[in-house]
């Protein structure tokens, strides 16, 4: 029986078998040990982080008495819910990231994590629900990802496609939208994604062409 410890494009948490390509967390333990049930708490700390599956052999007990696992589609997932790359077990990309969205938002000096932590933290909360943005569609990045009209479906936005996301990968395509759309990925990230940062998509997304 899987744990309901896989994330939505959203943020909210759901049990699936499909395991995902990247692991995460919210900086220490918010579920209950002895109850493998959805949370009541989101999240420990504003610390929302994008790990890989495997990281120097470690081992661990997922939903022990340590902090909660999460697990996720892909990388474009894990933005829009909120995260950002770890600094620990992705490096690299956690740099590219921070100096794509300093570009982004035209700071003047380069934040620490724990402010970035902080402005990602404002982008994706409204209290304990997820913050939307409603924006246009057509400058949106690559990576984006939006809710669809009817609520009902959750899009990655690449080239002039739209594709259909679901938990083990994405099953379908459809036309870029266009106008006014409700943006799940925060701000700030969009702001990184639109100045070069590239996000790993999960491998069903090649099937579409162009990534």
């Amino acid at each position: 029986m899987p744990l309901p410890n896989r994330v939505r494009p959203d943020g909210t948490l759901f049990a699936d078998p499909a395991r995902g390509t990247f692991y995460g967390n919210r900086g220490g333990r918010f579920h209950d040990p002895a109850a493998y049930e959805v949370p009541t708490r989101i999240q420990a700390t504003r610390q929302w982080l994008c790990c890989v599956l495997s990281f120097k052999g470690r081992k661990r007990k997922v939903w022990g008495r340590g902090y909660t696992e999460l697990f996720f589609c892909d990388e474009v997932t894990a933005l829009a819910a909120g995260h950002r790359p770890c600094m620990e077990c992705r490096r690299p990309d956690a740099l590219a990231y921070r100096a794509a969205l300093v570009r982004g938002l035209g700071l003047p000096e380069t934040p620490l994590f724990p402010e970035i932590d902080r402005i990602l933290d404002a982008d994706r909360l409204d209290g304990r629900r997820k913050r939307t943005h409603r924006l246009p569609a057509e400058p949106l990045p690559d990576g984006a990802m939006l809710l669809s009209d009817d609520g009902r479906d959750f899009l990655a936005l690449h080239g002039t496609s739209a594709l259909l996301w679901s938990p083990g990968g994405y099953v379908d395509r459809r036309e870029r939208p266009a106008g006014l759309v409700t943006v799940l990925t925060p701000p700030a990230t969009l702001a990184a994604l639109e100045h070069g940062y590239r996000p790993q998509w999960h491998a069903t997304a090649g099937a579409f062409g162009g990534i």
